[in-house]
This record gives C-alpha cells, structure tokens and sequence, in this order.
C-alpha cells in the first residue's frame, strides 16, 4: 500500500479510535434514542422512555420503570432474587483502578415511590469479575434508597459500611449527585461526593476489592450503572434521570 493510501486510512480511523477512547462523556437525554455510551443489557425495552414532562435541564429526561419480572436473576444462599433496569456504561468507558473520575448524575423519585423496606439500588459502581467466584459480590460504591432513607455504602473485603445517610423526604424533587472518586486496593483510594451541590462524603482509603476474593491482581476495571435493581416485589418503580456527565481528572 502506498504511503498516500495509509495516510488516508490513519485519517478516517483516528476519529474513530479517539472517540472509543473518550473518558469525558455527557448524556442529557435529550436525543429520542438511547445514546451510543450505554448499554441496555440489563434493561427490557418497554422500561425505557424519553420523556419531556420532568426533566432536570433541556427539553427531555430518561424515564425508568421496572416491572415485576424485568431481567430475573435467580438468588443463592447469600442473595434473593433481584430484578432490574438499568443503564449500564459501554464497556470503553469503563475506569482504570488508581485514575481518578468525576460522575455527574440528577435523579428524580416522583411522589408516588413506594416507601418500602425492599432492598433498592438506584446507583452503582461495580468491580469487573472475571471469573463465578465474584460475581454475586455487592457494588463497591452504592446509592441505595429503602424505607424512606437514601443512603451511600462501600464495600471491600472487609465489609459495608455506610458513608452517608439522609432521612429527609427526597421525593418529587431533582437530587444532583456529583461523586470524585479513585478505585484502588491501597489507602490512597478516596470518594468526595455531593448531593446539590453540599460536600456529604469525603473519605480516603481502600475502595476496591482484592484479588484473594477473585479479582485480578493488578489493573482492575469497574463500571458504571445507574436506574432501579432492587430484590422482587410486586409494585411497579419509576425514576427519572438527566444530567449525566463522566469526566477523567
């Protein structure tokens, strides 16, 4: 091939390849179909929605709702049956143990959510399992709301522990959640986090699992989702989401 033709082909894929490589990402849901960073692998189609009547900023704001039944996923002896719809980021995106990210996300549980002690996780941050052995480990970070209290935990190999807890009514109004946070399996991982604009969580330590629960030794990835995951129950779930923004620091 001669070199006018390689160039040619370096400057149609370079665009390409730079935009898989992208870690400073923005989603307001403001397109009428799902953007290219998210996968709905853990979603049933009929759960998602743009919709224009509660929205955060723009035009249009995603709309969740799970269903009894929605992606079934059978418990053990250490977990109950749970089901789900989320937004899972797409695998490029995933983030680096030891690199620091910013997440930005707004939430909105209408007035209508059913105050219940099910078990509800409405964002999360997983550690990648390459293998059975740690696949039924919880979120490392998570945003959890049940019975009426929105509530942050991490755990690690030692246990969860809850960073932040709010027993004031969140219900039918937007919640802007920003968290700075830097995976690791030594003490300098650290989590800051902020609901509407207020500094709720600032820790530093591990925020990782270990390879002795079956993870990788070195160079682990963890990934984004947020929507409902809760253990099943009979009564429909909406939320609503907008403003989302992932950056690299």
């Amino acid at each position: 091939m001669s070199r006018r033709k390689w160039n040619l082909l370096l400057l149609l894929f370079v665009p390409i390849i730079s935009c898989y490589n992208q870690k400073d990402v923005y989603d307001g849901f403001e397109a009428s179909a799902l953007n290219h960073i998210w996968t709905s692998s853990r979603m049933v189609s009929q759960a998602f929605e743009i919709q224009s009547r509660i929205v955060r900023k723009g035009k249009s704001a995603a709309k969740i709702t799970l269903r009894t039944g929605d992606v079934l996923e059978a418990g053990n002896d250490s977990s109950l049956t749970s089901e789900r719809d989320e937004l899972e980021e797409a695998e490029y995106l995933e983030s680096d143990e030891g690199i620091k990210y910013e997440y930005q996300f707004s939430t909105f549980l209408p007035d209508s959510f059913p105050i219940v002690a099910t078990r509800l996780i409405i964002a999360q941050w997983k550690q990648k399992c390459p293998g059975q052995l740690c696949s039924d480990d919880s979120p490392v970070v998570a945003v959890r709301y049940q019975s009426g209290k929105l509530f942050i935990t991490l755990t690690t190999d030692t246990g969860r522990r809850k960073l932040y807890e709010l027993n004031d009514e969140i219900r039918n109004r937007w919640l802007d959640f920003k968290f700075r946070i830097r995976f690791s399996r030594q003490n300098d991982g650290e989590i800051e986090a902020f609901l509407n604009s207020k500094n709720i969580i600032s820790y530093k330590g591990i925020t990782s699992y270990t390879a002795s629960r079956g993870y990788i030794s070195t160079f682990n990835k963890y990934y984004f989702k947020m929507g409902l995951y809760r253990d099943v129950m009979r009564e429909p779930m909406t939320i609503y989401i907008d403003e989302y923004r992932k950056t690299e620091l």
